[in-house]
């Protein structure tokens, strides 16, 4: 045997060794969704389609219809086909992304949260990476989770900061050496080219964020508060008039070490209806745009809770929910905004 062909072999079983190990398993039913009215059909089956992921977050619907998640313990992006539910890695080296969004130029703009190098940043196309903000009035941002990008380029993104664990963990990386000061909880905005503003510092660990329909409004959620909250864009793109939006009934039986109310929110996303998906420690929570509950989704992601949605597929109308290294989906009355791709 040539050493060609023991190279070839060799690529050919890391290539099968890295797919069978996410995507051998057949689909599993899991669970059945309860009737929302325009929604979801009761009864829809609620299947994991990919498991055994280091984390498993922010899945995002592109434009072309396949689906991206990222695995934040690994660094890397994988890209789902949503005909055949494989999956591959698309992005082998993310920077820890969590949050991954898709601008009008089609790039990937991810919230980069590996210590030492915290970041929101362009991650593809490969040659086209770049540093967008990592610093707010000379510090570097703590965690960086969620972001979504609006038609004219404004991003807006969330850094919660760390947990107790997360915190004990990088002091363990760290040889035991405690942490320099950070930046508290935040949610930020960067106009395309201009350096990063602080909208919103009140929430104990604001995580999820999107946009309504018109991008007229603004939603963020607390993962240790009950509440999602909302304000007005401005013509600037900051934002005023800052209230509740909608009140959440999802709990966790975890604990981060941060107090206020469990509701572990994380990811949103919104359909093309203009309602608000909000995955909670009781599944993903769905609200009228006035704010009013609808229903709830009742999708687990054993051991720990879901962390974050997106539809995609045909005509947008599949609902993906990733958390805790697994992948699943179901299939919606509801479609997704055919615009965005969050």
């Amino acid at each position: 045997m040539t050493p060609k062909t023991i190279a070839a072999i060799a690529i050919t079983f890391v290539s099968l060794g890295s797919f069978y190990a996410f995507a051998a398993e057949a689909p599993a039913v899991v669970g059945t969704a309860t009737e929302i009215a325009g929604v979801v059909a009761g009864g829809s089956p609620i299947t994991r389609i990919v498991q055994g992921y280091k984390g498993l977050d922010d899945p995002v619907g592109l434009k072309d219809g396949s689906l991206l998640f990222s695995e934040p313990d690994m660094r890397r992006v994988h890209r789902l086909n949503t005909q055949t539910d494989e999956a591959t890695v698309f992005i082998p080296e993310s920077n820890e992304s969590h949050g991954v969004t898709e601008d009008a130029q089609g790039r990937l703009i991810s919230a980069q949260a590996w210590d030492g190098s915290t970041r929101i940043g362009v991650i593809y196309p490969k040659g086209s990476e770049a540093t967008l903000a990592d610093k707010y009035n000379g510090m570097p941002f703590s965690r960086p989770n969620d972001l979504i990008v609006t038609r004219k380029g404004g991003i807006y993104f969330t850094d919660p900061g760390l947990t107790k664990q997360q915190a004990e963990e990088l002091v363990k990386r760290n040889g035991g050496k405690p942490l320099a000061p950070r930046l508290p909880p935040a949610v930020y905005y960067i106009a395309p080219g201009q350096a990063p503003v602080k909208i919103e510092d009140k929430l104990i660990r604001p995580n999820g964020v999107t946009l309504n329909r018109d991008e007229t409004k603004l939603y963020v959620d607390d993962s240790n508060g009950e509440h999602v909250m909302v304000w007005d864009i401005r013509t600037d793109g900051l934002v005023e008039n800052r209230r509740e939006f909608a009140t959440l009934k999802g709990r966790s039986n975890r604990d981060n070490g941060l107090g206020g109310v469990k509701s572990f929110a994380d990811g949103m996303t919104v359909d093309d209806n203009d309602r608000l998906y909000v995955a909670t420690g009781g599944g993903v929570e769905v609200f009228s745009p006035q704010g009013q509950p609808l229903g709830t989704i009742p999708v687990r992601c054993p051991p720990a809770d879901c962390q974050n949605i997106a539809f995609s597929g045909a005509n947008k109308q599949t609902l993906y929910i990733g958390g805790a290294g697994s992948l699943y989906k179901v299939q919606m009355i509801a479609r997704g905004i055919a615009t965005r791709s969050k």
